[in-house]
C-alpha cells in the first residue's frame, strides 16, 4: 500500500528568476531552520519514519550484532611530544575516543584528556589538539551536537591544571605552536548577527589569523593576517621544523591550489606584535605548495605544479624566483605521490597510491633516491606518526577486513625493519570468511573504473545477490579501502556484496581524474556510478531491483541525481547529508567554497550546467506517472552546518509530493533527521551505531533481506 505522507505547504508564489529562467522554489520557507513550520515539518517526517525504522524485520538483530562487533579496541599511531608518547585509544564503545600519555612505550599508560567526561551523551567531541613543541602545553578544540564551531582551551601539560585562555568564533582554523611555546596561530571569524552554535545557516566570510599568547585574553589576540579585499579567502599556518620561519598557505575554496607566503619569525626583534611582514613566494591561485620541511633556506614543497600526479620540489627562499627551482623527486609515470613526511632529520616517508592501494617507501632527503620499500599489505596507510627530530615512526594500516594493524620502525638502527606493534582483532570475525577484490568496469566514454569488491567466499554468481554500492567522487577525496563493522555484517549476516565504485571527481588517479568529475563535467560522477551498477548487472553478481546505493555529503548529491536519471537502475537509494539545491548552496555557511567544484548559479553558464542535474530541481512534478523510484531514506542533522538540512528537507519534500503522489509506488521515500548530531565528524559511538543500523535494516526491509545466522 502507498505511504501516506504529511501534507507540506506549497509557496508557489516564490520564484526567483536566473538569468531570464524563472524557477519557482514552492518549499523555500524550510530554509528558516528556527520556524514552528519547519520544526512542525521535521516532526511530522520524523514521527513516519522512525516508526518505520524501528519495525524493519531485521533492525533488533542488526543493532545488537553491530554493537557487539563494534566493541573491540581501536588505537591510533603514537606520537612522540618531548620525551613522552601520546596515542587516542578507544575500549571499544566509549562514545568518544581518549587520549593517553606514557613515559616510554613499554611503560604504563595514563589518561592525558578524555572527551566522555564533557557531555552525557558524547556529543561533545575533541575536534583539534595540538602539543606545544617541548610539551609544555595542551591546545584543544571542542565542538559541541557536531557542528564545525570550535572553542578552544589550553591546559599544562605536565600537570593537567586548566589554564584559563579561551578562544572563540573559530572554525575550519590551523592551530600552531610557535616553538618558543608562548602561543599558537589560529584562525576565528568576525562576530555575526544571530546565533552561532551549528544551527543557523549564515555565511561564513572573512576569516582572520590571529596569534594569542598563553595568560592572555583572545581580546588582546595578535591580528597577524587579514585580506578585506577577498572574504572567501582561508589560511592556515604551519610553523616549520626549526621552529624559524611561519608558513602560510592560503586556499579560496576547495580545489588544490593555494598561494604560499612566509614569515622569517627570527626577524621580529620583539616577537610577534602585529600583522606580519609576509613575504609573498607564490601570489597566484596556478597550483598547490604543501610544506613538509626545510633545511636552511632550502623548503622541500609536495605541488602539482605543471605535474597532475603531484612531485616533490626544492625552493631556496634565498634565490624565489621559480627558475631556480628544483624537482627532488619527480611525478610518477601512473602513482600518486599522497603524503610525505621528514622524519630521522634526512629521511623521508613518501606515500604513493598505486589503482586506490598504498605503497610506503623512505627516501633520502637530500637526494631524493629510494632508500627502501616498507612491507604493506593491499589497503590504505590510515595514520603515520613522525618528527624530523626523531629517529622512530609509526604508520597504521587498515582495509576492508583488517581493522588496524600498527608498525613501528627506528631509522637509527643498524639494519631497521618495521614490527608489528600493535594488531586489533574483533572477536566474531574472520578475515577468513571475506573475499576482497578490485575490478576495472568501463563507463560510458570508455574510461576505466576501478571498484573493490567484498563479499563471501565462495559467491554464486546467478544474478540475485544483493549489492551495497558506494561513491564519493568529488573535491579529490580518494576512497581507498577502510573497516567498517556494518559493511561486514551486510556481507555476513544479509548476504551481500559490498562495492565501492572509485568514480571520477575525487582524487585516486590525481588532477586529471579529479577535474574530469567537476564544474561542466560533473555528469560524468553520476555516469561512472550508473555504469558500475550496469556492470554488476552484467556480470550476474545482481539484478537492478537488488541494488542499494549509498553516499554522504557530496555523495549524497551523487546518490540523488542518480535516482532522479535512473529510477529503474536500483532498488533503494541511501542519500546522507546530501547537497540537494545546486542553485542556492553557495548562499549557506561554507557553501561558497565548493563553487570550485561545482561551480555557481550566479553564472548564466554554470546556471545551465547546475539546472541540468541538480535534485532539487529534477524531481519529476505531480501527477508523476513514470517507473516508480527505488526506496529512498535520506539523512540529515539539526547541527550539520557543513550541509545545513535545508538542501535534504526541501528534497524531500518534493520526492514525496511527486514520485510519492504516484499510485505505482510502493517504496517509501523517507527522511530521519537527528538531533544534537551535525555532519559526521565527532559523532558519538552510540548514535554512529543506531545510525548504521537504521540504514541497513532499511535497505534490508525495502530489498526484501532476511538475517542469516
Amino acid at each position: 500500500m502507498p505511504f501516506k505522507y504529511p501534507a507540506v505547504r506549497r509557496d508557489e508564489s516564490k520564484v526567483d528568476d536566473y538569468h531570464g529562467f524563472k524557477i519557482c522554489d514552492p518549499y523555500a520557507w524550510l530554509e528558516d531552520p528556527d520556524s514552528e513550520e519547519t520544526k512542525a515539518f521535521v516532526e511530522e517526517q520524523n514521527k513516519l519514519t522512525m516508526p518505520y525504522l524501528e519495525q524493519c524485520a531485521v533492525q533488533p538483530q542488526f543493532h545488537q550484532r553491530l554493537t557487539e562487533l563494534y566493541d573491540y579496541p581501536k588505537y591510533s599511531c603514537p606520537y612522540k611530544r618531548g620525551d613522552r608518547y601520546f596515542y587516542f585509544h578507544n575500549q571499544g564503545l566509549q562514545n568518544q575516543d581518549v587520549l593517553y600519555v606514557q613515559d616510554s612505550l613499554n611503560g604504563p599508560a595514563t589518561v592525558f584528556f578524555d572527551p566522555n567526561t564533557l557531555s552525557d551523551d558524547g556529543t561533545v567531541a575533541l575536534k583539534l589538539g595540538r602539543l606545544s613543541e617541548e610539551c609544555e602545553y595542551f591546545a584543544y578544540g571542542l565542538s559541541t551536537s557536531g557542528s564545525d564551531w570550535v572553542t578552544v582551551h589550553f591546559l599544562k601539560a605536565d600537570d593537567l591544571t586548566s589554564l584559563p585562555d579561551l578562544l572563540e568564533r573559530v572554525k575550519f582554523s590551523c592551530l600552531s605552536w610557535t616553538h618558543d611555546a608562548k602561543g599558537v596561530f589560529y584562525n576565528c571569524y568576525p562576530r555575526q548577527d544571530g546565533k552561532a552554535d551549528g544551527t543557523e545557516t549564515t555565511s561564513n566570510m572573512n576569516q582572520k589569523l590571529y596569534y594569542h599568547v598563553i595568560g592572555t585574553s583572545q581580546s588582546e589576540d595578535i591580528l597577524v593576517a587579514e585580506f578585506p579585499d577577498h572574504p572567501k579567502w582561508h589560511s592556515a599556518v604551519t610553523v616549520s621544523d626549526d621552529g624559524r620561519y611561519a608558513v602560510l598557505s592560503i586556499t579560496e575554496g576547495c580545489e588544490p591550489v593555494n598561494q604560499l607566503w612566509y614569515c622569517d619569525l627570527q626577524q621580529l626583534t620583539d616577537g610577534i606584535t602585529g600583522l606580519l611582514p609576509w613575504v609573498k613566494l607564490v601570489d597566484n591561485f596556478e597550483a598547490q605548495y604543501s610544506y613538509i620541511t626545510n633545511e636552511g633556506s632550502v623548503f622541500t614543497f609536495r605541488s602539482n605544479l605543471d605535474a597532475p600526479r603531484y612531485r616533490l620540489i626544492n625552493v631556496d627562499l634565498q634565490k624565489p624566483d621559480s627558475q631556480y627551482w628544483t624537482t627532488l623527486i619527480p611525478q610518477h609515470d601512473k602513482d600518486v605521490l599522497g603524503f610525505v613526511s621528514c622524519v630521522n632529520q634526512h629521511h623521508l616517508l613518501v606515500n604513493y597510491v598505486h589503482d586506490v592501494k598504498d605503497i610506503l617507501q623512505v627516501y633520502e632527503l637530500s637526494t631524493g633516491k629510494l632508500v627502501r620499500d616498507l612491507p604493506l599489505d593491499v589497503g590504505t596507510v590510515a595514520g603515520v606518526s613522525c618528527k624530523k627530530k626523531h629517529s622512530d615512526f609509526f604508520y597504521k594500516f587498515t582495509s576492508f577486513t583488517t581493522p588496524g594493524i600498527i608498525y613501528y620502525c627506528d631509522l637509527s638502527e643498524a639494519s631497521p625493519e618495521p614490527t608489528v606493534f600493535r594488531q586489533v582483532e574483533v572477536k566474531g570475525i574472520n578475515q577468513d570468511d571475506y573475499h576482497t577484490s578490485q575490478v576495472f568496469y568501463p563507463s560510458k566514454d570508455g574510461t576505466k573504473i576501478p571498484m573493490f569488491l567484498v563479499h563471501a567466499k565462495g559467491l554464486k554468481m546467478d544474478g540475485t545477490n544483493p549489492v551495497f554500492l558506494y561513491g564519493y567522487g568529488g573535491f579529490e577525496n580518494s576512497i581507498q579501502p577502510y573497516y567498517n563493522v556494518a559493511y561486514l555484517l551486510f556481507v555476513r549476516h544479509l548476504g551481500g556484496i559490498l562495492a565501492v565504485a572509485n568514480i571520477r571527481g575525487g582524487g585516486e588517479y590525481g588532477l586529471t581524474w579529479h577535474k574530469a568529475g567537476t564544474l561542466g563535467n560533473k555528469q560524468t560522477c553520476f555516469d561512472d556510478f550508473q555504469c558500475a551498477a550496469e556492470y554488476l548487472i552484467q556480470e550476474k553478481y545482481t539484478t537492478a531491483s537488488r541494488i542499494a546505493i549509498n553516499g554522504a555529503s557530496n555523495g549524497g548529491l551523487l546518490v540523488a541525481a542518480c535516482v532522479n536519471q535512473r529510477p529503474d537502475l536500483f532498488g533503494c537509494a541511501v542519500a546522507e547529508v546530501g547537497v540537494m539545491d545546486m542553485l542556492k548552496f553557495h548562499k549557506f555557511t561554507i557553501g561558497h567554497a565548493w563553487t570550485t567544484d561545482y561551480g555557481c548559479a550566479d553564472d548564466p553558464k554554470q546556471f545551465q550546467w547546475l539546472k541540468k542535474y541538480s535534485p532539487l530541481h529534477n524531481v519529476p512534478p505531480a501527477p508523476y506517472t513514470g517507473p516508480p523510484y527505488p526506496a529512498v531514506l535520506l539523512l540529515t542533522a539539526d547541527h550539520d552546518d557543513r550541509v545545513v538540512p535545508l538542501h535534504t528537507l526541501k528534497y524531500c519534500a518534493s520526492l514525496q509530493r511527486g514520485p510519492g503522489g504516484s499510485p505505482a509506488q510502493r517504496q517509501p521515500l523517507m527522511v530521519r533527521v537527528d538531533t544534537r548530531s551535525g555532519h559526521g565528524a565527532g559523532k558519538p559511538t552510540a548514535k554512529a551505531i543506531l545510525e548504521d543500523a537504521h540504514i541497513f535494516s532499511f535497505v534490508a526491509e525495502t530489498l526484501g533481506l532476511g538475517w542469516k545466522e
